[in-house]
């Protein structure tokens, strides 16, 4: 971690340019982009599958570093295939691994599918279903920390609450059209774990996914 005069050289540097640049010249708290895809499970497997399916993802093309209104910590543009990291709502290393991981998921989806970000708001419902279950959103871990724990079927509860104010955030609709887009994709889009293979609960099951991914991989190359 920094000391006070670097964090105030940081935030200077933040003000006067990008914070992908900001990181390359001093030890910020936050690990950058380009180390952090090279750690996590869940974005290493990710970046291999869009690799695969012809979407690779260059740090300096497909992130973009900016201030954000309200609490939005991320986003997607599907215009420009860019991921947007809200650098004044990321509070820590953890909520940064998450952020990346959802809207990867999201670049996934937009690569492997003709999704109708802003024409259809069952396909955008599904996609952030998907983004909830499979980010580690909705782990014992953070709902814990939510204060929210214990329910019979918490783990689908917590996705379709989190899918439902992920859509809020980005569209101008009432709660009621959210809730019904996301209830009628939700059985579907619940159960498409790709390219996971399975709903990651925590950082060891990525990894298994990962190489699971992997050796799936190797064996359709050499068919």
């Amino acid at each position: 971690v920094c000391g006070a005069e670097d964090r105030t050289r940081a935030e200077q540097l933040m003000k006067e340019t990008s914070v992908l640049q900001a990181w390359n010249l001093i030890d910020f708290p936050l690990e950058p982009p380009e180390k952090q895809l090279a750690n996590y499970p869940y974005v290493k497997l990710l970046l291999d599958a869009m690799k695969h399916s012809g979407c690779a993802v260059n740090k300096e093309r497909h992130f973009s570093c900016e201030d954000c209104n309200g609490n939005v910590s991320g986003g997607f543009d599907a215009s420009t295939s860019q991921i947007v990291l809200c650098q004044n709502n990321i509070r820590n290393q953890a909520h940064m691994s998450r952020v990346v991981t959802h809207e990867l998921i999201h670049a996934f989806d937009h690569c492997r599918a003709h999704v109708h970000w802003f024409s259809n708001v069952r396909h955008l419902a599904c996609s952030e279903v998907r983004a909830a279950n499979l980010s580690g959103d909705c782990s014992l871990v953070n709902e814990i920390f939510r204060l929210r724990f214990g329910l019979k079927q918490h783990h689908q509860t917590c996705v379709r609450d989190r899918a439902i104010l992920s859509i809020l955030a980005v569209r101008n609709i009432s709660k009621e059209v959210a809730e019904k887009a996301v209830d009628e994709v939700f059985e579907s889009c619940f159960n498409d774990h790709e390219p996971f293979g399975r709903i990651p609960h925590n950082e060891k099951y990525a990894r298994y996914a990962h190489r699971d991914f992997q050796n799936r991989d190797r064996y359709y190359s050499n068919i």
